[in-house]
């Protein structure tokens, strides 16, 4: 067995000339988490652990110019232009281009011209904090999720570059940094009903669509009628629009059909008789355009909310209102998962968690009423005040016997 690690831009094996079983496997394996614990030190000391290796005599890493020299590699921009040759195919047009702007205006001036055998934790550390220091939108400082991604984008290329050219890249151990939970602020009910009644005449439609099926901005601006079956009541996300032009869904899975409540039908049949003739798209200007996503926020939608009196939040806080109004209904997650878009429930529980408690009595008087039931209360003694809810039933769920309990979760998995 060996050992293979990165030290001052270049790849070291090191022969430790034990067999390969299961206990010499233990003893390599702590020996490599002691060599990476010293490499994130900086205490890495190699001819005291490899005293006989032809490296450590020769002072390996100790003049940075020549330990480049001995693991010829590109630079960070040159690699860049190969890897995004090689990854267009898969982007949509905007996607590239934002990712060309990124890489001209960010990453590149400051990694662009160190080869990628040079690159270590330090300068990717060094790179991650000056991003913080940089001001961002209304002059606050970059937020840790922009700084993520940002980050991920250099180490998908020099993970790609090391892994190509033989080198342990130093982008695997960087961890991301902690983000802010996403801002979510629905709206009640009755303020959905507040919004709907008190918008535009012209833009009644478009808010009922937004506030009642939880699609995307862009998806929202993209329908098109081809896109709406009033016979079997659902509309089919196939396509965006954005001020980059038409595209595709944001990925795979968010091509999807969404079942039309009645508000939703009544405000699309509402639109179709207001529409321009030959006009493709559902909701659209004045002049028969798409409409401008940054034009409404700024005429329409903020203006509306001060006359309301609420509170200032983004008009994407609307397919946060669907989701929340779907789980407070009681609709099974993974329904409400598909008909936002998401492959699983997990961002769902993630995101929206914290609001259905607030919105649904979760008390545990539904799981009382069904453990009362099927077994009754003569198997509950108590005595003194009634206590609460909660106590009730972990009283009846202790008085159970090992098959009654495994009936109740049954259910309860049924029920729900």
């Amino acid at each position: 067995m060996y050992l293979d690690f990165q030290y001052r831009g270049v790849r070291c094996r090191e022969q430790t000339a034990l067999p390969d079983t299961p206990g010499n496997r233990r003893t390599v394996e702590a020996l490599a988490k002691r060599i990476d614990r010293e490499l994130l030190k900086g205490t890495f000391d190699y001819a005291a652990l490899f005293p006989d290796s032809p490296r450590a005599k020769a002072g390996i890493g100790e003049d940075a110019p020549s330990a480049a020299n001995d693991h010829p590699t590109p630079t960070f921009a040159e690699f860049t232009e190969l890897w995004v040759s090689e990854s267009a195919p898969r982007w949509r047009a905007h996607y590239g281009r934002a990712i060309r702007d990124t890489l001209d205006r960010i990453i590149l001036p400051v990694l662009g011209p160190k080869p990628l055998a040079s690159i270590d934790r330090g300068d990717l550390l060094g790179f991650q904090a000056e991003l913080a220091k940089r001001p961002g939108r209304g002059g606050q400082a970059i937020s840790a999720k922009r700084i993520n991604k940002l980050m991920s984008l250099v180490k998908a290329i020099l993970n790609e570059g090391c892994d190509r050219h033989g080198l342990t890249s130093p982008g695997r151990s960087l961890k991301t940094l902690k983000q802010k939970r996403a801002d979510v602020m629905p709206f009640s009910m009755p303020e959905v009903e507040q919004l709907i009644a008190r918008i535009r005449q012209d833009y009644r439609p478009y808010l009922t669509v937004r506030l009642l099926t939880g699609l995307r901005t862009g998806e929202v601006d993209g329908l098109q009628w081809q896109d709406i079956d009033f016979e079997a009541g659902l509309i089919h996300v196939e396509r965006t629009h954005s001020r980059n032009g038409d595209g595709g869904t944001k990925n795979e899975g968010s091509r999807r059909t969404v079942p039309m409540v009645p508000q939703v039908r009544a405000a699309l049949e509402q639109q179709r008789k207001a529409a321009h003739a030959n006009c493709p798209w559902v909701f659209h200007s004045l002049h028969g355009n798409p409409i401008d996503a940054v034009n409404f926020a700024n005429r329409v939608w903020y203006p509306l909310l001060r006359n309301l009196g609420l509170r200032k939040r983004p008009p994407y806080q609307m397919r946060h209102t669907a989701a929340t109004l779907m789980l407070a209904a009681g609709e099974n997650p993974e329904w409400v998962a598909s008909i936002l878009g998401h492959s699983t429930t997990e961002m769902l529980f993630r995101v929206y968690s914290r609001f259905v408690p607030n919105l649904t009595r979760s008390d545990g008087l539904a799981f009382a009423g069904l453990v009362n039931g099927h077994f009754g209360t003569a198997a509950v003694q108590t005595s003194g005040p009634p206590a609460p809810a909660g106590l009730d039933i972990l009283s009846a769920l202790q008085s159970l016997t090992p098959e009654q309990l495994a009936t109740v979760l049954t259910l309860a998995k049924k029920a729900s």
